[in-house]
């Protein structure tokens, strides 16, 4: 279920009604979408952001897990090279909002581009280390969530030792989609493993910024009711 707003608020969607966010919105700093914050200011756009994830306070139930994938900007300003730091500030802002900060996962996407360098060759001391990770945030809202003792949803939900230790271990090794530079969205594999992860059958899972709706399609394939919400006009 794919809803369109304006803004940040999630009128259609209760309190304490969502068990687990999966999302991944615009990264500040990153020069395709400085239209659509309005602005050119890192400071700024994490201040349109911090709005999501104060509703996405709101809307989780106690327990809730927010995952959040964004990385990192690089870009030249007033011709001065620099990285803009979108994991430390996003961990701050949700920190603000009053979650949980748990162990993220460095997510290698394994470059299209494995040589790509930035810099001055092989001559010290101008080189940039090059840019092939990214990050998915893990936050929960409150304590950790109370089941019923043989809760059959969340035995039915179970995952295999070797699911377990390949999805808890915290560099994943998942391609990113080969079209990378035009299209925004996460592979499959990466909602999969959190809504398999951090929710059980029947639960709702959210994607504030839904994109092309990857979250929704997969918590809907797994036995969970999926709730996307367009990019808003930020």
């Amino acid at each position: 279920m794919i809803f369109y707003r304006e803004g940040y608020n999630l009128p259609d969607i209760a309190d304490k009604t969502v068990h687990l966010i999966v999302t991944s919105p615009p990264y500040p700093m990153i020069e395709k979408w400085d239209e659509s914050f309005g602005v050119v200011d890192f400071e700024k756009q994490h201040e349109q952001l911090q709005k999501s994830w104060e509703e996405s306070y709101r809307v989780l139930t106690d327990g809730g897990i927010l995952c959040i994938n964004i990385g990192d900007a690089t870009r030249k300003i007033d011709g001065i090279f620099q990285c803009f730091p979108n994991y430390a500030k996003t961990v701050m802002m949700c920190g603000e909002v009053g979650f949980y900060h748990l162990i993220p996962i460095l997510w290698k996407k394994i470059s299209n581009r494995p040589n790509a360098f930035l810099g001055s060759g092989f001559i010290p001391t101008n080189g940039y280390i090059s840019q092939d990770c990214e990050y998915i945030l893990i936050f929960r809202k409150g304590r950790p969530r109370k089941f019923e003792p043989k809760d059959e949803q969340r035995y039915a939900s179970s995952f295999t030792k070797e699911e377990r230790d390949v999805w808890f271990s915290q560099t994943w090794n998942i391609p990113g989609n080969k079209n990378a530079k035009n299209d925004s969205s996460f592979p499959d594999e990466i909602p999969f493993r959190l809504i398999r992860m951090f929710s059980v059958i029947g639960d709702t899972v959210l994607d504030p910024f839904v994109g092309t709706g990857t979250t929704v399609r997969i918590a809907e394939g797994i036995g969970r009711i999926g709730i996307g919400y367009s990019l808003p006009k930020l």
